[in-house]
């Protein structure tokens, strides 16, 4: 899925009491020097959410959005065999680095975070699988109920999910964090991956794991 940054003026959608509300703010992402340096992402109040060895010579970044399909299918397919051969037996660290393309989104993506880190990889799974029943819905409201529903799924409240929904602060907070992202690391498709330090476009499982079983090699000197 590709399509440009944000422009000028973003629209950051939270969901209060009564509905849907809308606030516009600045969107001109700041300028930093490397966004794969995770030390730029402490500028914000986010929590980046890694899987595998956080200190492991390889590292991986994933930029995605919840709305995308061919995000979906990387997570239905390459994902899981990544996982079990490079995250889970601590090869390498995995970060997953939300991208905000759209509204629902950025929704998907409160909702995700409102479980903390422990719930945060189950309900992006959750949320991928059922990508085309809650992201076509027609309304903003009707999407917003279906993500309530995969979060009570999770185990999450309404109260918990009234919370992290209308958390105006935390959603400019995120569109901001994306944005530096997004811009340093020249972020205009989804899925796209860093691989210490290095960009790649969406790939299979065995150009993936080529490349990682490269990286490794180099770094095993």
């Amino acid at each position: 899925m590709k399509t440009s940054i944000l422009a000028s003026v973003a629209v950051v959608a939270v969901v209060a009491a009564g509905g849907i509300w809308y606030m516009t703010q600045s969107a001109e992402a700041p300028q930093v020097a490397a966004a794969t340096d995770t030390a730029e992402a402490e500028q914000f109040d986010v929590t980046e959410m890694v899987q595998g060895d956080p200190d492991a010579a390889v590292q991986v970044i994933e930029y995605a959005s919840y709305t995308c399909p061919h995000c979906a299918t990387f997570h239905a397919n390459q994902y899981p065999q990544l996982k079990e051969n490079y995250i889970d037996t601590g090869k390498i660290g995995f970060t997953y680095r939300e991208v905000y393309f759209d509204r629902p989104g950025l929704w998907a993506s409160m909702v995700a975070r409102c479980g903390g880190e422990m719930r945060f990889f189950g309900l992006t799974s959750l949320m991928f699988e059922k990508q085309q029943d809650w992201a076509r819905r027609e309304s903003g409201d009707e999407i917003v109920a279906a993500l309530r529903s995969i979060g009570k799924v999770a185990g999450l409240t309404d109260e918990d999910l009234d919370t992290c929904l209308a958390d105006a602060d935390q959603a400019q907070e995120l569109m901001a964090w994306y944005q530096s992202n997004a811009a340093a690391d020249e972020v205009t498709g989804t899925p796209s991956f860093i691989i210490n330090g290095e960009k790649y476009s969406n790939m299979s499982y065995d150009d993936f794991a080529d490349v990682l079983d490269e990286k490794l090699a180099e770094t095993n000197g």
